[in-house]
């Protein structure tokens, strides 16, 4: 299974192939800010507290982990209302999964529609967000329950270069780019 390259830099994409957490807070993260400081986020997040678990962190003092995820270079261009949504979602992931964030997508053994609504339980993950990280999960994740491509809609379609989902290498980085490039370009125009 090829190793994630959303951010480029192998450390940081090894901590999001290694840690289901690490991962869904990349995602998480990934608005308002290019998806490499995004999903870099994590490792900024790791090399601070020593580590990156889900039931340090829901535990964390709230003003102090605000204040690391603060430090230069901040986490997002919104530390602090991340800071706040990054325990939020640690704490459902504890209370819910037993700290363990992979359990969203295999307790019960969800099929596709079902993982969909979980996802979209989640703090700061809208529908477009959460068909965004289920199409990841399948395609570079591994994890295809039944109904998954339907579920993540045209973020599912094989061969697309769309979404975060589909960067595999700094071509298809670009690649999902332009394509964004594209939709904010239609998007003013139609204006």
């Amino acid at each position: 299974m090829p190793k994630l390259q959303l951010v480029q830099d192998p450390a940081a994409d090894a901590l999001l192939d290694d840690n289901p957490f690490a991962l869904l807070v990349g995602m998480l993260l990934d608005q308002q800010v290019p998806m490499e400081t995004a999903f870099a986020g994590p490792k900024k997040i790791a090399d601070r507290m020593g580590g990156f678990d889900a039931g340090e962190i829901a535990d964390y003092d709230p003003e102090k982990f605000a204040a690391l995820c603060s430090q230069k270079p901040a986490i997002h261009r919104f530390p602090g209302s991340m800071a706040k949504r990054i325990q939020a979602l640690a704490q459902i992931i504890v209370e819910v999964y037993g700290g363990n964030a992979a359990g969203l997508w295999t307790d019960g053994e969800p099929d596709g529609r079902e993982l969909l609504r979980r996802l979209k339980e989640l703090p700061g993950f809208g529908a477009q967000k959460a068909q965004i990280f289920l199409a990841l999960l399948g395609k570079q994740y591994g994890v295809t329950p039944s109904g998954w491509r339907e579920a993540a809609g045209d973020f599912g379609r094989p061969g697309t270069h769309i979404s975060v989902a589909d960067i595999v290498d700094a071509r298809s980085l670009g690649q999902v780019r332009s394509h964004k490039k594209q939709m904010k370009a239609a998007a003013k125009a139609a204006k």
